[in-house]
């Protein structure tokens, strides 16, 4: 592992204010190196395509809104101020999608997006040659600042006060937990170091997480023979 890869694990930090709001909150963190860069290919359309399925035989048994990790992170959100109708974290905003189509973004997006479809996990991904320093999830000061965009401009905004928010030394990173990740860390075509960021909440088990986990790696170490992986979780202490 290269020494910037080492950091980023050595020094990811969870503040104890999130331990407050979700004792049972934890976050296994993945550093994938040595990833072929690609466009949406084959691979990604393949698991893709079998997250789609998975998600329309899980949407058939009940609905979206009662299916256990989506309920939890739908608290979650409730418990920092979130609206939970307009504003829906990562996972449950793919499973909504599914039943028409999963957007294709990119190779490694698509690749993600389906694990966290299957394995029903919230799961991030950041660009690690874009990334700046290790990763720290905290409830914002109404201070840091956020890259996104609107009507194809890119803007600046500042979280409110007590959301959490997933942060580099540049800044917000991911805004609401896992609900919209920075323009600045975006994974494109050309990424080949990634951190990925997977979220658990009750009912979600320890080997659920570590389940995706490794299906995650098992996928990517299949794109080439050069990648590389590393983990670790945090959780409360």
């Amino acid at each position: 592992m290269s020494m910037a890869s080492e950091a980023v694990l050595s020094g990811a930090k969870i503040a104890s204010e999130i331990f407050k709001l979700r004792p049972d909150y934890r976050a296994l963190l993945m550093v994938v190196e040595g990833i072929q860069p690609g466009p949406s290919d084959v691979t990604s359309e393949t698991i893709l395509k079998e997250a789609e399925s998975s998600a329309r035989e899980a949407i058939a048994k009940q609905s979206i809104n009662d299916i256990p990790h989506i309920a939890a992170w739908r608290e979650a959100y409730k418990a920092f101020g979130a609206k939970p109708k307009k504003e829906r974290n990562s996972l449950e905003s793919l499973m909504r999608r599914a039943d028409g189509g999963l957007p294709r973004v990119n190779r490694l997006t698509d690749i993600y997006n389906a694990i966290s479809i299957k394995h029903q996990i919230p799961l991030g991904g950041e660009d690690l040659d874009k990334y700046s320093g290790p990763p720290t999830l905290i409830r914002a000061t109404g201070q840091e600042k956020f890259d996104t965009s609107s009507g194809g401009e890119v803007i600046t905004e500042s979280p409110p006060a007590g959301e959490v928010v997933w942060c580099d030394e540049a800044g917000v990173t991911c805004r609401r937990w896992n609900w919209r990740q920075c323009k600045r860390t975006a994974l494109s075509d050309a990424t080949s170091r990634v951190l990925f960021i997977l979220d658990a909440l009750e009912p979600c088990s320890d080997s659920a997480l570590a389940s995706a986990a490794d299906e995650l790696a098992h996928v990517l170490c299949g794109l080439s023979s050069g990648v590389r992986t590393y983990r670790r979780i945090l959780q409360t202490p």
